[in-house]
């Protein structure tokens, strides 16, 4: 597990300690499977954009990721780190800035406590970034990270973008929302929020 590119965000009263965690693939970058070259990443529509409005709410924005292709041998830490590069890179270019990027580099097998569903990453994170659990949020396109929001406390937001329509159409919905993209989880989040200080 590792932290990096720390940032500073405002914090309101109603946002102090409360973090997005986004998965990586299929929900900021689009879905390619093993993805280990940087000319492969590419942002899914609008995902700086969303990205900036979630961090203009004061809320932390934390990238937890399975990267089991490290443990089965299918890529190595230096090339996962130059798509990391990439990633950033291009969400810099739109003023998108991350607070936090975690990743467990375990194959399923090695039985570890960073892999999602698992909350080793997310425990970290929160540890390191002062990080409230319970009133956080978890965006993802697969069970495991709507699982992960569980297991934490969280509330959770499938996206359709990515895995996330089958896993949505696999049924037996273990999530709080439904969202077509990390720009819809957008709305979601600041309704739930919204909602919170209205009732306040």
């Amino acid at each position: 597990m590792n932290q990096t590119h720390p940032g500073q965000r405002k914090s309101w009263s109603w946002s102090k300690n409360r973090a997005v965690f986004l998965d990586r693939d299929g929900v900021i970058i689009k879905e390619k499977g093993f993805v280990f070259e940087p000319d492969d990443v590419v942002l899914v529509d609008a995902a700086a954009e969303a990205i900036i409005r979630m961090s203009s709410m004061g809320l932390k924005i934390v990238v937890l990721t399975n990267q089991s292709g490290i443990g089965r041998g299918l890529f190595n830490e230096e090339s996962y780190k130059k798509v990391l590069r990439r990633m950033v890179q291009l969400l810099e270019k739109s003023g998108a800035r991350l607070d936090g990027v975690y990743h467990c580099p375990h194959a399923p097998w090695e039985g570890c406590d960073c892999r999602k569903p698992k909350p080793g990453l997310a425990l970290k994170a929160a540890k390191d970034l002062g990080i409230s659990l319970s009133r956080s949020f978890v965006v993802g396109d697969k069970r495991s990270d709507m699982e992960l929001a569980r297991a934490i406390g969280s509330k959770g937001i499938l996206v359709r973008t990515g895995y996330g329509l089958r896993t949505e159409m696999e049924g037996n919905p273990v999530w709080d929302a439904v969202a077509d993209s990390i720009v819809g989880a957008v709305e979601v989040i600041q309704k739930w929020v919204e909602g919170e200080k209205d009732g306040a």
